[in-house]
């Protein structure tokens, strides 16, 4: 994230993954719409990648406060229902991220959702402003290739972070252009209605996972009465503090590590298996610690990123292959380097998610606080790698332009929102806290087990799910789906489904 996922948690968390001219709007007070403005149409064509699959542009304002000022090409996408006698509509999707391409979440849609979404819906991908194909925020890597460590040991070091972080956002905003400062999720949910409008659609659908479902909520806020039915899928709580933020992801760093014991415990699979995990992971805790850890670069492995590792671990959840590699660790062996090569550029976290969060940290003292906190919740994974990275990651920056608040939906139908209660990223307690916030508007499912995404977790998540998105038929609030134990080896291959993204995935 800006930096969060560091490298081998995003290694592991991958093995888990119209229209002739009409009306739109620009900004407006929440629940009234936008000021009516033409927008072209989308000028369809075969997607190169998946030329069964429609890909096109949609040009928009940057600003919607001035819809005749500056535009860009939003990339969207449209997998038409198979089925197209027993349509129902077109459903807006959003992988998460930031930084997710919904685009190409559309082109594999059909490896994600069931057979009956696919054959009923227009499913529709399109890439946020400012990543991948839509205005792509982007960095200069010579300044990305220097950045310290989100993990300060002293003032002097923590200094150096607030001047870096400091100028690469002068960087980035110099090479990205005005999108910069107009790619937060409000930004985003007034794209989504544009999208709407251009489909030629009175109601959508939409299905967002992880950060797509900030979208989601922003969407309902704004334009409630412009849906049909909406998924959110893995919630982000768009309520929280820095303290409560930080408090809240390192707990749910630490329920990973629980629970990746417990697997050990009941799985003979496992290389450790019989023994006493925790006493083994304490010695390579500190080992790291004196520096005696490295992979096969040498690359030295800090204790913080073995609590990195266990967050990546938690999305799939890939329990034994995280074990495996502890193993060659334990045993001394250079682990396999899980860093890789190569120059980046693209680099949407600094101006989607610190234009989201007011994460601000003023002082080192705050910053030791803090990270002391961080530490006394989650000592086995030293708080969370993902909460601390996106904290850090806007260390230095200006006020975030859309805020935290709580959430406050008005006009919607009923919402589907459902979470893992053993998610590493989007931890349960954000979808409690966004339910109790929209409990007249929220209907809440939890499923009781692992893993970053609820939509197929089993067959009581899948049934739920399809029910509602074709029929509108909701469960009772407060159902719970039981628990489904996940292979103990997650694979990944060319023929694989699509996973969630995120949340803030990359620096």
């Amino acid at each position: 994230m800006q930096p969060t996922v560091r490298a081998f948690a995003a290694a592991l968390a991958s093995s888990a993954l119209v229209l002739g001219a009409t009306q739109i709007a620009s900004a407006a007070p929440e629940g009234q719409g936008q000021p009516e403005f033409k927008v072209g149409s989308v000028d369809w064509k075969p997607c190169a990648e998946v030329p069964t699959v429609e890909c096109g542009f949609l040009e928009l304002p940057i600003d919607y406060a001035k819809p005749k000022g500056e535009k860009f090409q939003l990339a969207v996408s449209r997998r038409k229902a198979t089925d197209q006698s027993k349509r129902i509509g077109a459903m807006v999707i959003n992988p998460g991220g930031p930084g997710g391409s919904g685009v190409d979440f559309s082109m594999y849609a059909d490896r994600y959702f069931s057979k009956e979404i696919s054959d009923k819906f227009d499913i529709i991908g399109f890439d946020p402003r400012g990543v991948a194909r839509s205005a792509p925020i982007k960095c200069s890597a010579e300044v990305l290739q220097r950045q310290p460590s989100d993990y300060p040991k002293t003032r002097e070091e923590f200094d150096e972070l607030v001047a870096f972080n400091k100028e690469l956002r002068a960087d980035c905003r110099k090479v990205s252009g005005a999108i910069f400062d107009h790619a937060s999720t409000r930004d985003v949910a007034n794209d989504i209605d544009s999208i709407r409008r251009a489909l030629g659609e009175k109601k959508i659908n939409y299905y967002g996972v992880s950060y797509g479902t900030i979208m989601g909520q922003h969407y309902a806020e704004q334009y409630g009465r412009n849906i049909r039915a909406m998924i959110i899928d893995s919630n982000m709580d768009h309520s929280l503090g820095t303290w409560k933020f930080l408090e809240t992801e390192a707990r749910g760093a630490e329920d990973v590590f629980d629970e990746w014991v417990k697997w050990n415990d009941r799985d003979a699979s496992s290389p450790f298996h019989g023994q006493d995990l925790r006493k083994i992971w304490k010695d390579l805790l500190a080992k790291a610690d004196r520096g005696e850890l490295k992979d096969e670069n040498g690359r030295v492995i800090t204790a913080e990123n073995l609590g990195g590792g266990v967050v990546g671990m938690g999305y799939g959840p890939a329990w034994k292959p995280f074990a495996d590699y502890v193993a060659t660790l334990v045993n001394g062996a250079p682990a396999p380097a899980r860093f890789a090569a190569g120059e980046t550029f693209e680099n949407p976290f600094a101006g989607i998610f610190c234009n989201d969060y007011n994460l601000r940290v003023g002082s080192w003292g705050e910053y030791q606080a803090l990270n002391n906190m961080e530490n006394r919740v989650a000592p086995n994974t030293r708080g969370s790698s993902l909460g601390h990275g996106a904290m850090m990651g806007c260390v230095g920056f200006p006020k975030a332009t859309n805020p935290q608040r709580p959430l406050n939906i008005k006009h919607a139908p009923k919402i589907l929102l459902t979470n893992a209660k053993h998610d590493p990223a989007t931890v349960y307690e954000w979808a409690v806290n966004a339910h109790r916030q929209s409990r007249d508007t929220t209907v809440f499912v939890t499923y009781e087990g692992w893993g970053h995404g609820v939509y197929d977790r089993s067959e009581c998540t899948l049934k739920i799910n399809d029910e509602y998105l074709v029929s509108l038929k909701l469960p009772r609030n407060g159902t719970r789906c039981a628990a489904v134990e996940p292979p103990a080896q997650q694979v990944m291959s060319a023929d694989a489904k699509p996973a969630p993204v995120g949340p803030f995935s990359v620096r």
